[in-house]
């Protein structure tokens, strides 16, 4: 978006690995010098030694979201990151516009001085916010074990693909072992053939596999969609939901991920697919995106519909679940199934899950 963000005055972006950009700008500024072009890069990937954020003069941590527990209990939550990045290229995903398929380390030592820093500050659970927790898995398990051995009391969670939760599946005990409450996966579709497109590499038997794992080893699986793309039909759609009903997710999964809309920002690799470039609409630089209608009006009328459903604030998430799945029965014209409608009347046994207040998608 360069063009767009130097067209309204913006003399320096810096993207990528952008401290040392940062720095280089600071000094270039003090010394009053103002080149005719940036001379610092753009997107930077060089590898650099961390230092702990300076955190001084954020607002407290009680100010920000939280981590909400069973029985009307929360946790304070604190946020770092053990690396920037990633190895894969997904192609709807923002990231690789800017990495390219590679991610950077932070130094163990600078996690662990912040995670100190925001402990000190009240926090009783943090957030990693890799885009891919085990991207560097050596790393990741070696930065738990030395925090839990620091802070036991201290819970977490990250995000993880599922192909390495399937992967890696002999580290993910360790995580559990450490405080590990629950983990986000970019699950994004139970529909193989948009999974290839989206170069997701893992099939709907991938998930309904890393589902079964991770209940099997006490861990919470915390499931993000794009629930709306060209290729979403009212019958995947209600197939979805039934999925999630099957495999017992529905406390798992968010309200807002039942209307994630696909993005296609610029220089996304969906543009690589012909029939992407065939159906998006001219760039537009105020929404920094490229506009998509769906072939069937009907689909985009199910997206409005369920959007102002999970904007309608309920009790549980099984309630709102139960009015997206009535929603999409209709637009369908079928009943829902048998196990799903099962699912929905054993209210009994629902229990809530550990999630952040203010859910988040990947």
């Amino acid at each position: 978006n360069e063009e767009w963000l130097r067209a309204r005055g913006v003399s320096t972006i810096l993207g990528g690995e952008f401290e040392s950009g940062l720095v280089a700008l600071y000094r270039r500024l003090a010394a009053s010098k103002a080149p005719a072009a940036q001379p610092e890069p753009r997107v930077s990937l060089a590898r650099q030694e961390f230092l702990p954020p300076e955190r001084a003069g954020l607002p407290p941590l009680a100010h920000y979201a939280h981590v909400a527990l069973e029985g009307g209990q929360h946790r304070t939550a604190g946020y770092t990151e053990a690396s920037r990045g990633c190895k894969h290229t997904c192609r709807h995903c923002p990231i690789v516009p800017v990495y390219g398929g590679r991610f950077r380390v932070v130094q163990r030592a600078a996690v662990l001085e912040d995670v100190r820093q925001q402990v000190a500050a009240g926090a009783g659970h943090i957030t990693f916010g890799d885009p891919d927790f085990f991207n560097g898995p050596g790393h990741a398990v070696a930065l738990v074990h030395a925090m839990h051995a620091e802070f036991p009391a201290l819970t977490y969670d990250v995000t993880i693909k599922i192909e390495h939760l399937l992967r890696h599946a002999a580290l993910l005990p360790a995580l559990r072992d450490t405080g590990c409450l629950f983990i986000t996966s970019a699950v994004e579709s139970a529909d193989d053939a948009t999974l290839a497109r989206f170069d997701k590499r893992h099939t709907r038997a991938d998930f309904v596999l890393a589902a079964s794992l991770l209940r099997e080893l006490g861990l919470t699986l915390n499931p993000t969609f794009v629930t709306f793309t060209p290729w979403t039909t009212r019958q995947n759609y209600v197939e979805l939901l039934e999925l999630i009903a099957e495999l017992d997710l529905i406390e798992h999964v968010a309200p807002i991920q039942y209307a994630i809309r696909l993005l296609i920002p610029a220089q996304s690799r969906l543009l690589e697919l012909p029939e992407v470039r065939a159906l998006v609409q001219p760039f537009d630089s105020a929404a920094l995106v490229y506009p998509w209608q769906h072939p069937d009006p009907g689909v985009d009328a199910l997206y409005r519909q369920v959007l102002g459903a999970v904007r309608v604030r309920r009790a549980s998430r099984h309630e709102h679940f139960a009015e997206v799945l009535r929603l999409a029965q209709a637009a369908l014209g079928a009943p829902a199934s048998a196990r799903a409608q099962r699912e929905l009347a054993r209210r009994a046994d629902w229990r809530p899950i550990p999630h952040m207040s203010e859910p988040w998608y990947c």
